[in-house]
């Protein structure tokens, strides 16, 4: 009787792949109502296998139907994270440049913010923080947000200071709302942002900072906040919100984010 087990290389590389992919869905679904989701239909699939080792035909019989159409749950259930992982897969740079994708479908694009028009975002947010006057500010980048535009006021402007620093003021009927830059473009205002699930961010967080971890979530643009309770500047980018930035912060992060990635393409 062979005691030793036979390991090949693409069993090795398919406990990597398996570890990899379980690691990347972890962190997607981290911190959110879908995680505790996940571990009860874990917990469930692992009490069928019991029940199947028990032979406990009449209970397996009924987990096993329900197992069978567990796939189609899931992607009900999980359809968001599915989402952003595509959304992962589809939009990593290095991914698009190794497949020669982008060249396919991107020969004509421009640059989705130039750093004349960063420096403009950059000084309305030091202004907009001054005053504490509340914005939010959503930078596209290969996805062009047209699902969202539509919710909002047409705008297809010159990206100035002045005009966003306008668009926010407080008695201007589109200072709710978000502010869409497109290709050197502010798109729209008083656009409707999809609201974040995450339970760990701070309570004291206001609808802006969710939506603008809610569109980075979704979709691969970069939301900056200005709050109007402290006048502090937040950014997020995937899912993730970094709070309370100075605006030399700011502006490194946009360039580093959006210029050096236009640059590598």
């Amino acid at each position: 009787m062979n005691l030793f087990i036979t390991l090949r290389f693409l069993d090795v590389l398919d406990i990597l792949l398996v570890a990899f992919l379980l690691y990347q869905l972890y962190l997607l679904i981290k911190g959110t109502v879908a995680f505790n989701i996940f571990i009860g239909l874990f917990l469930v699939y692992l009490f069928w296998l019991l029940v199947r080792a028990l032979n406990m035909e009449l209970l397996g019989s009924f987990m096993g139907q329900f197992i069978g159409v567990g796939i189609l749950a899931l992607i009900v259930v999980f359809q968001p994270e599915i989402r952003r992982f595509l959304l992962l897969i589809g939009s990593n740079s290095q991914v698009n440049r190794f497949l020669s994708v982008e060249k396919l479908f991107s020969s004509d694009k421009t640059k989705s913010a130039s750093g004349q028009h960063l420096k403009m975002i950059s000084r309305a947010c030091e202004n907009m923080s001054k005053t504490k006057t509340g914005a939010l500010i959503v930078i596209a980048q290969d996805s062009e947000l047209k699902d969202y535009v539509r919710t909002g006021e047409k705008i297809n402007a010159r990206i100035s200071d002045a005009l966003l620093e306008t668009i926010f003021f407080k008695n201007t009927p589109l200072h709710d709302g978000a502010v869409i830059i497109n290709r050197n473009k502010i798109a729209a205002a008083r656009c409707i942002m999809p609201l974040t699930n995450k339970e760990d961010l701070n309570p004291l967080l206001g609808l802006r900072h969710r939506a603008a971890v809610g569109i980075t979530e979704s979709t691969d643009a970069v939301a900056i906040v200005v709050s109007e309770e402290n006048g502090h500047i937040s950014i997020a980018q995937k899912g993730k919100l970094t709070q309370n930035i100075s605006v030399i912060e700011l502006s490194n992060s946009l360039e580093n984010i959006i210029i050096e990635v236009d640059d590598a393409e």
